[in-house]
């Protein structure tokens, strides 16, 4: 075949009977327009420079001019002009004469994608008037001076986003004389929360310079009595990554004329942002295995996973749930939807959405492992998108719950959201999309059951408070932690959370009884745990307390079991087991301390150096059994990070990373990681190995790409150790 017939035929558009035209899922791709659309025959000596023609286009799109300052784009790394809907911007034309409004005709032309069709917002001609109309497609001429107009033109508050391609038109009596092709007119389309008319509008400043602009955020993990915090770079507005959050749209294959609509966007990213579904941005790995790939623990910031994406078009690996966040609120953040990070603390990982997690004990008190299949997580990350909600009624609009880490599927993909915070919070999980998983994973209830010899099934002791007890998200303005949990439900035992809860199970929330089941709950002993503050490779004390109420002498068979797990929960080994007997007088508390040693637990040790204690005690007269757990979390050291040298923009300045290695034991393959949104692109290096006690140092010379308060952030990997962190902060000038 020769190549004109190939080309011919790719030109072709596929056949399809159910559409003449075929889905339009590309930003990238382009359609050939002419420039010279000719109404019928051209006459012999028709020249078209004989017209109106343009010589030159102006967009002002420099960071210092008109339009980024004025549409908060300054700080994107893209040569284009990037605006945001639904607000003036302006272009200036230059003509080869002076152009003349009683003859002259010319329009501008917006496409996007491979078949531009203006019913569905892709091709989009705007036509110079008088008047700018709030919201709408418009342009108006507001300077002219020898050949030049400068145009101020209006873009629709509901447009879509992405990337169009801009052409100026002119009439002539015999056909449309257009522009050239030219990328560097090219202008990028974003939501705009500056504009009220835009479904995404947020109407207090400060909030939208913290979930728009701001690039770096904090996670918040550990545990609820133990909640620590790391910094994450968002850097959404690196450079190439305006691109790459625009082809997550195209690879989840969303028609470009729904990319107007923040709930439609939502839904497709939360599955995009997983692999499980078609190769989407993160592979996840919850095994402490992270062969041919980096660590979760690792990353830095997002940067590097979306541009290493956008450049194979491969899975990433690997994820848990702070990455998928952390890339989520990237992809959010940069197309201008408010968002943020979120942490539940004590998330339940409830697989039939029933409210319940049951953990089952044998006939002696001991968690039997074979019947105990659901966990709680210490945290769980997810995000919240800000937006109004006309698919729902009135009152149901704001944040938004999206997830974007793989758990089940919702409508055969593993995605989540946007669920209503305040559907969630008032029990009306029918409004679409997800709300009754999430209503689990703040709501549920821990149940003990002790399974008897012959089967039956008795409950030993319901928590209500431990599920979701502290749900928290990033200040507003600063690093600290703010606790959200009553954006999500009302106070625990509350008319309130009576009333959501009713209101949820009526809405098909599956909610088991406790008049389901026996239920003999121990009223006159309690029993309490608690572990001393404890350091990686160090031993520390747990206490078990006993207090009992009554006026009767018991004796309690006591068992500890001491496992190693997972930030889900899910147990590796169980690394400490003991047993003693506990004499209990009447009223009086009695107490009784457990060593844990290093050597014990170091071995096994997971990264995020998380343990999970169960303790049950059967009292021996009643036969009754008490049970709690508790997940303790070490502290992990370190990195320490410092500047030195000029701090001016533009010129060499030299950051220091230090770590000593505290554990008894050389620590193998290790690896630091290093970046700073605006200021340094991530870098690592590889140390190999480090003794015990010894300190390693990391010196490295860049120069700051911009002024302002900027942040550094760096982390350790290595075998024995995951999950070190550090942060610096650095105020470079502009001299």
């Amino acid at each position: 075949m020769s190549e004109t017939t190939s080309t011919n035929e790719e030109n072709k558009l596929p056949l399809n009977g159910r559409r003449a035209i075929p889905p339009n899922y590309s930003n990238d791709e382009e359609n050939e327009v002419p420039e010279m659309e000719a109404f019928g025959l051209i006459p012999r000596g028709f020249n078209p420079r004989d017209y109106l023609r343009v010589v030159d286009i102006y967009m002002f799109k420099e960071p210092q001019e008109i339009n980024k300052q004025e549409h908060h784009t300054d700080k994107y790394y893209n040569p284009k002009l990037i605006v945001r809907r639904g607000q003036a911007f302006q272009i200036q034309i230059d003509f080869n004469r002076p152009y003349k409004p009683e003859t002259d005709q010319f329009w501008l032309e917006f496409l996007m994608g491979r078949y531009p069709q203006q019913n569905k917002g892709t091709y989009i001609p705007v036509v110079v008037g008088n008047v700018l109309k709030p919201g709408q497609w418009g342009a108006k001429i507001i300077h002219r001076e020898n050949n030049s107009i400068r145009l101020s033109i209006m873009s629709s508050a509901t447009c879509i986003i992405g990337k169009f391609r801009l052409y100026v038109a002119v009439l002539t009596p015999y056909g449309i004389l257009r522009t050239r092709r030219n990328s560097a007119t090219d202008t990028y389309i974003l939501f705009n929360p500056w504009c009220q008319l835009d479904a995404v509008y947020m109407d207090d400043e400060k909030e939208r310079q913290e979930y728009v602009l701001n690039d770096v955020g904090i996670v918040f993990h550990g545990n609820v009595e133990d909640v620590k915090s790391r910094s994450w770079s968002y850097g959404q507005f690196e450079e190439n990554i305006l691109d790459a959050c625009l082809f997550l749209m195209d690879k989840a294959e969303l028609e470009l004329s729904g990319r107007g609509n923040p709930i439609k966007i939502c839904r497709v990213a939360s599955a995009v942002i997983n692999s499980r579904d078609e190769d989407g941005v993160i592979a996840g790995s919850w095994n402490n295995s992270y062969d041919y790939g980096v660590a979760p623990s690792a990353w830095t910031g997002s940067v590097d996973i979306l541009l290493e994406y956008y450049s194979s078009k491969q899975p990433v690996r690997y994820g848990q749930c702070w990455v998928f966040a952390g890339v989520f609120n990237t992809f959010l953040r940069c197309l201008g939807i408010p968002a943020r990070l979120i942490t539940n603390y004590s998330s339940a990982h409830d697989n039939n959405a029933n409210l319940r997690l049951d953990f089952f004990l044998d006939d002696e008190g001991k968690v039997d492992t074979r019947l105990t299949k659901d966990s709680v997580w210490n945290y769980h990350c997810w995000n919240e998108a800000w937006m109004t909600r006309p698919d729902l009624p009135v009152g149901f609009g704001g944040w938004q719950v999206v997830d974007g880490t793989p758990q089940e599927t919702s409508d055969g993909m593993y995605r989540c959201g946007p669920a209503s915070v305040q559907a969630i919070k008032h029990g009306h999980v029918c409004f679409q999309f997800d709300a009754p998983f999430v209503y689990a994973e703040v709501n549920s209830d821990i149940f003990y059951t002790r399974v008897e010899k012959n089967g039956a099934q008795v409950v030993e002791k319901i928590d209500t408070t431990r599920i979701g007890q502290l749900i928290v998200t990033k200040e507003v303005g600063g690093d600290g932690m703010v606790d959200i949990t009553e954006e999500y439900k009302f106070r625990e035992g509350s008319d309130e959370e009576r009333l959501a809860l009713e209101t949820a199970v009526m809405y098909g929330v599956k909610k088991q009884s406790v008049q389901d089941t026996t239920y003999q709950p121990q009223t006159d002993v309690d029993m309490d745990f608690q572990a001393q503050k404890a350091v990686l490779g160090n031993d520390f004390k747990v206490t078990i307390t006993f207090r009992n109420k009554s006026r009767n002498s018991y004796t309690a068979t006591t068992y500890l079991s001491g496992n190693i797990v997972f930030y889900t929960g899910v147990t590796k080994s169980e690394f400490k087991k003991h047993s003693f007997s506990a004499k209990l007088e009447p009223s009086s508390s009695s107490s009784f301390n457990i060593v844990i040693k290093s050597s014990e637990y170091m071995s096994e040790l997971l990264e995020q150096a998380s343990f999970h204690f169960f303790v049950t005690a059967r009292i021996n007269e009643t036969g009754k059994i008490l049970a709690v757990q508790k997940a303790v979390m070490l502290e992990i050291p370190t990195l320490r990070i410092k500047t030195k040298g000029e701090l001016v923009a533009g010129k060499e300045a030299s950051v220091i990373v230090e770590f000593t290695n505290p554990l008894k034991q050389t620590l193998e393959n290790v690896t630091l990681r290093l970046e700073g949104p605006g200021v340094l692109r991530t870098i690592k290096k590889e140390f190999g190995r480090t003794p015990m006690n010894s300190t390693l140092t990391w010196e490295v010379k860049f120069f700051p790409m911009r002024p302002g308060l900027r942040k550094l952030i760096a982390s350790l990997n290595s075998n024995a150790l995951r999950h070190v962190y550090g942060e610096g902060c650095g105020c470079w000038c502009n001299f």
